[in-house]
């Protein structure tokens, strides 16, 4: 039987999902070519990613706090939408409200020691 070209997914099942594990990133779809998940951090916390293999795009879906991308940082809060290469060091800090993202992996998402 041929699986469904489509799906869909509730932004507020996922939250609740997410909210029920310790881990700060929720994977909710993985294709050969994409992985999609929920990423959180509390406010005062670290992140503590490492460079991805794949290129990534951030939806902020609530909070604020800062990113730094290599030498570069940027303020970011609710509506922001980041792209960040393959390879390339980034992480969040100064994180003033517990951030929620929706994070897009090219070529099937970060290894589970990245996140």
């Amino acid at each position: 039987m041929a699986e469904s070209g489509w799906k869909v997914f509730d932004l507020e099942e996922l939250l609740q999902k997410k909210s029920s594990i310790e881990a700060p990133y929720l994977e909710f779809l993985r294709v050969p070519a994409l992985s999609c998940g929920v990423f959180t951090l509390k406010a005062g916390s670290r992140d503590m990613q490492n460079p991805h293999d794949e290129d990534e795009v951030y939806y902020v879906v609530s909070g604020c706090a800062r990113v730094r991308v290599g030498e570069e940082e940027r303020a970011v809060r609710s509506g922001s939408i980041l792209y960040i290469r393959a390879t390339a060091e980034h992480s969040f800090f100064e994180i003033e409200e517990d951030m929620t993202m929706l994070v897009f992996f090219a070529s099937g998402g970060p290894s589970d020691d990245n996140e």
